[in-house]
């Protein structure tokens, strides 16, 4: 019968020792491929949430001011008439900077603010302080043949090159010669931080003109929006259509609001600051951020955080005939 040897003790325990040390090791790799692919996902969405902000922004500014054929700045003096404020009307400073014209001031296609607290505009009560807040009015750039019905619960711009009215889409067509419609649009977006869960995420908002002031959250993510506007202004000698100064709207005053005779809004420069939306109790972020002449402090919190910005021309910002 033949003798049969097994493992000795001490041998078991070299075989326990060394397959707990290759255990580690791999259990090390494993887990730091898993936070650098946590890491990697979180950086790309925040690109991906900063590139969308971004893009509807400066698309939404590009096209402020367009007011379909009609080839001269919108005012009540050439307009036949205009409906009655909506319901839940968002209203900016200034005498004329409601959502339609009136025949006091200048009318505002393009005005902002810095919020200063959550109640701003007669239509928000959630915006979030030292945020930026930006109000746009234009007209949707596809027109409507006002030989058909319009589509319900809108308002639209019915116009030919001298002269418009603006219409509630129970209204009567006008009799405007060579006219068409166009959908009319007041935007204002602003940002907000809204509970989830045990969390507060920050989110990039939009009302916009229906048949009221709707409220919709856009993208989560978004902390805070800055904007600075172009300004060429007639005092290095003439309006030529290039931006002597981008001012923040903090410093924004009336008549450069208003588009006087010595100056004109032409371009703005858009800061986008995203924040990831779940923190990460590993990484405590030190780092400042440089929204223009803003400076972000150090949070010192777990949230990794990417800045974005961008320069958008505004097209109708210094010409008399819109594109």
């Amino acid at each position: 019968m033949t003798k049969q040897n097994g493992f000795t003790i001490v041998e078991i325990l070299i075989s326990l020792t060394i397959g707990l040390f290759l255990f580690s090791g791999i259990s090390l790799v494993f887990v730091g491929m898993r936070s650098t692919s946590a890491e990697t996902s979180s950086y790309g969405e925040m690109q991906e949430t900063g590139r969308i902000a971004i893009s509807i922004l400066s698309d939404d500014l590009m096209r402020q001011g367009f007011w379909g054929d009609l080839s001269m700045p919108l005012s009540s003096s050439n307009l036949l008439g205009v409906p009655a404020a909506p319901a839940g009307e968002c209203t900016g400073d200034g005498l004329n900077n409601g959502t339609f014209p009136t025949a006091l001031g200048t009318f505002r296609t393009i005005w902002g603010k810095t919020a200063d607290g959550a109640n701003e505009m007669g239509c928000i009560t959630n915006a979030v302080t030292g945020s930026d807040i930006l109000q746009i009015k234009r007209t949707v750039v596809n027109p409507f043949n006002t030989a058909n019905p319009l589509p319900a619960d809108r308002y639209y711009l019915v116009t030919n090159t001298v002269a418009g009215q603006i219409i509630d889409s129970g209204d009567a067509i006008p009799a405007i010669n060579d006219s068409r419609a166009w959908e009319y649009q007041h935007h204002v977006y602003y940002v907000s931080n809204d509970t989830v869960g045990d969390g507060v995420v920050p989110v990039l908002n939009l009302r916009s003109l229906a048949n009221t002031m709707n409220a919709q959250p856009m993208i989560d993510g978004v902390e805070r929006i800055r904007i600075q506007y172009g300004i060429d202004s007639a005092a290095d000698g003439q309006l030529d259509g290039v931006v002597d100064a981008f001012i923040p709207a903090d410093q924004m005053t009336q008549a450069l609001w208003d588009n006087e005779s010595s100056s004109r809004i032409v371009a703005a420069k858009i800061f986008v600051l995203v924040r990831d939306i779940n923190p990460d109790l590993k990484y405590t972020n030190t780092l400042s951020y440089q929204l223009g002449d803003l400076t972000i402090n150090a949070t010192n919190d777990n949230y990794r955080r990417m800045l974005f910005s961008s320069t958008v021309t505004l097209h109708n910002g210094d010409v008399e005939i819109w594109q």
